[in-house]
């Protein structure tokens, strides 16, 4: 009963910028986490951000100081700014969204994934 969006992907070059978004949709009561993760083709999905209902984030080390992450709750969507990317940043991106639906039911939704792809 949740969908969730991407779009911002693309191909860029190393040292420029993207934006990505995810806007969930539902019978959502409350959004509590809302993150982004990659993976590449053969390894294990990796976090890249999280952002708490309150605003508190999170960051993979390789990320910090390059990318922001950031949430309008009122439109249920989450944000990650990409900047100074890299060719290492290449990969398939997903949105993670957890919260509550109506009336009373905890769930866990991913989107379908946007690919970013950093030419050296």
């Amino acid at each position: 009963q949740v969908q969730l969006v991407e779009s911002g992907g693309g191909l860029v070059q190393a040292g420029g910028s993207l934006r990505l978004s995810c806007a969930a949709s539902g019978s959502i009561f409350s959004i509590n986490a809302m993150g982004w993760y990659r993976q590449a083709p053969g390894k294990q999905r990796e976090l890249v951000a999280t952002i708490t209902s309150s605003g508190s984030t999170n960051y993979a080390d390789s990320v910090k100081g390059r990318f922001a992450i950031s949430r309008d709750n009122a439109k249920n969507t989450v944000y990650l700014q990409m900047n100074s990317l890299k060719p290492e940043d290449t990969d398939v991106y997903y949105c993670n969204v957890q919260g509550r639906l109506w009336p009373n039911r905890d769930f866990v939704s991913w989107g379908q994934g946007t690919q970013v792809t950093v030419s050296s």
